[in-house]
């Protein structure tokens, strides 16, 4: 596998950009709120996207974070921090979660009338989806005083920019701190900033649509991914389900989350064609490269052509730099809703790097 942080900036991903600004104003005067109430806060969920769970770290809080009992499988136990899986949208999940804050609060409990929970984590990692869902099973389990506002739930870095307490429940009075997501000021280096902002944590516009594309193709074609699809050459689309007579027209927003009617079986038919077209077409691409992955301008040229192949798989009548730029955004809304599957971009250290 080719070394990444040696042919990044080779490959486009600094060209004409000058420094990135990961680091906005109001992310400075957060971090600040932050570190405040964090020396008042009687327990700290760190949440983290499974996907990056290293990369989605803010750095400058662990030293503080590893004064307190936290939430965050077998690596970061390693480095002494608790760490727990969960899937935010599940009740049984977030269920478990407050299991275990219950249990670790015990002794608290019986002598502090008042406890504050703090959710903290870098942009867009489903800090509110978690606190809505805390929120939902706290209600119903215990008689909550006031109604509490749902935060705010987009796909969309830096929405929640003030420190809310939303209170879930009484005798004890137990408060959620809902806190804006920032990132550290110095991303340590570009590929864990392309990391966040595949991931969502950083706006698009910030980087780049067509840059984080190549870095996600890149890392796809130097492990192999598409290898994974390769069932699904010479298979036709009516192999996989009855051919729809009329097609609906494709939109980006079709994949986003909404609280609309469930899709029918047309539009899921035509995302599952789709999906199958991509990937079918990164499979073969890859298989029919000769070149050396390993080296950075014919990694180039292999990604060069996905794109090209990916405006045709997915029926983008554009120019050439229109097409990359559609591509690079509906590419990016397959990876960011699952669609593609469940990719880890982060790679574990061993366990016996971190005691060392």
């Amino acid at each position: 596998m080719v070394k990444m942080k040696g042919w990044i900036g080779q490959m486009g991903f600094n060209k004409n950009g000058g420094n990135i600004n990961w680091f906005h104003g109001h992310m400075d005067a957060a971090n600040r709120a932050i570190r405040r109430r964090l020396k008042l806060s009687d327990f700290v969920i760190e949440v983290r996207d499974a996907r990056i769970p290293l990369s989605s770290a803010n750095e400058d809080l662990q030293p503080m974070l590893c004064e307190k009992r936290r939430r965050w499988i077998r690596y970061f136990n390693s480095c002494k921090q608790e760490c727990f899986p969960i899937n935010a949208h599940s009740r049984s999940s977030v269920q478990k979660l407050l299991d275990i804050v219950e249990f670790k609060l015990k002794e608290v409990i019986t002598r502090e009338p008042t406890l504050l929970v703090m959710v903290v984590g870098v942009p867009n990692v489903g800090k509110s989806a978690l606190i809505n869902s805390i929120h939902q099973i706290a209600s119903s389990q215990f008689p909550v005083q006031e109604k509490m506002k749902r935060a705010t739930v987009v796909p969309l870095p830096g929405v929640t920019q003030d420190i809310t307490g939303y209170k879930i429940a009484h005798q004890p009075s137990i408060y959620v701190l809902d806190t804006p997501g920032v990132l550290v000021p110095s991303i340590p280096d570009i590929e864990t900033g392309l990391k966040l902002a595949l991931a969502g944590s950083i706006k698009d516009s910030v980087v780049g649509d067509d840059r984080i594309v190549q870095y996600l193709l890149a890392v796809l074609n130097t492990r192999g991914t598409p290898f994974h699809w390769r069932h699904l050459i010479g298979r036709e689309t009516e192999d996989l389900h009855h051919e729809l007579d009329d097609k609906p027209e494709y939109n980006l927003k079709d994949l986003l989350p909404k609280r609309r009617k469930p899709p029918n079986k047309s539009d899921i038919y035509y995302i599952e064609d789709m999906v199958s077209e991509v990937q079918r077409t990164l499979c073969t691409t890859l298989s029919e490269f000769n070149g050396n992955l390993e080296d950075e301008g014919e990694l180039e040229i292999l990604i060069d052509q996905q794109f090209e192949a990916l405006q045709t798989a997915l029926n983008i009548p554009y120019k050439a730099s229109e097409g990359r730029m559609m591509v690079s955004k509906k590419f990016l809304t397959l990876f960011r809703t699952g669609k593609l599957g469940p990719f880890i971009l982060d790679d574990v250290p061993d366990a016996s790097d971190s005691a060392s």
